[in-house]
């Protein structure tokens, strides 16, 4: 078992890769030509090759450990290539607000769905409780975001669209616990994260070149690209893979359920959007939830 010192490293970690995904949203406002799946692609897509390739050394190290788990390096990468297609997928097919309160929503349950099948793993009320607000809270975000937007037009492809955000959501849970797993298979942060998002990044390399010639339209298109791809998901992935080599994927994945509330804060402030009574409960609900998690909830 990890010491709690390495436990609490390991939640500081993945807080600060939820803040650093938070950023995204209002990132991208900053170049509105580029598609979401453009966006997506270059993010996790040249993030992942960079995770790749700081990682060369030591992947080739452990190449016949990662040899022998070739299935789920392989089902961690596909995962990884799947997952920002069908998000921003989602978000266009049933709207940013449900795309997005469905996939982060789900991801939690998921992946503890994930755990007590793979490692008859149990969880304390606690974490139940925990979960439980943070996704209830997201839940009264989006809802909040549905009444700013309610003039918006109807999307004719919403149960579509919440199915996608459901897969990025089982995506999201699975390449997150095929990470975990390789790490405990004595397999290092760096080599387990680096084959899986080098291997997802270069299967996305082709939707970023048939989607990501907006980008080299402006200096500001090539700006917010450069910046998806080096901060959020390149950082944030090196500090969600050092926490996810010291706490269970669940935890973490519950914990990033602090991502949302980054982006709501952010575009208060910069975007100078409103927030309803309804958004602030959910914040309340969400940090309630961290707190839940962050202490010590999971056992076998």
């Amino acid at each position: 078992m990890p010491s709690q010192n390495h436990q609490f490293l390991g939640i500081i970690a993945v807080i600060i890769a939820a803040i650093l995904w938070g950023t995204t949203g209002v990132s991208a406002s900053f170049a509105p030509q580029v598609s979401p799946i453009a966006i997506g692609s270059m993010a996790m897509g040249v993030g992942g090759l960079l995770q790749a390739a700081i990682a060369t050394n030591i992947i080739r190290s452990y190449r016949f450990n990662l040899y022998r788990q070739w299935p789920y390096v392989l089902c961690g990468a596909l995962s990884v290539a799947i997952y920002p297609l069908v998000f921003y997928a989602s978000m266009r097919m049933a709207g940013v607000t449900i795309g997005t309160v469905v996939s982060i929503g789900s991801a939690p349950l998921l992946s503890a769905v994930i755990e007590a099948i793979m490692e008859k793993a149990k969880f304390s009320t606690k974490w139940i409780i925990g979960a439980t607000l943070g996704i209830i809270g997201i839940a009264l975000l989006s809802l909040s975001g549905q009444e700013h937007h309610a003039d918006q037009t109807q999307h004719p492809h919403l149960i579509l669209g919440i199915g996608l955000a459901l897969l990025a959501g089982l995506t999201y849970a699975l390449y997150s616990w095929i990470a975990r797993y390789l790490m405990q298979q004595n397999i290092p942060s760096k080599a387990a994260m680096g084959s899986i998002f080098g291997i997802g990044g270069l299967l996305l390399m082709p939707v970023l070149f048939m989607t990501g010639s907006a980008f080299l339209a402006s200096w500001s298109n090539a700006a917010v690209g450069i910046y998806m791809a080096l901060v959020p998901m390149f950082i944030g992935y090196i500090c969600f893979g050092y926490g996810l080599a010291r706490i269970a994927a669940s935890t973490a994945i519950t914990i990033t359920l602090l991502e949302p509330i980054v982006a709501a804060f952010l575009a208060v402030i910069i975007i100078k959007e409103s927030l309803s009574i309804m958004g602030w409960i959910g914040v309340i609900l969400v940090f309630t939830c961290l707190v839940c998690v962050i202490m010590p909830s999971r056992k076998k």
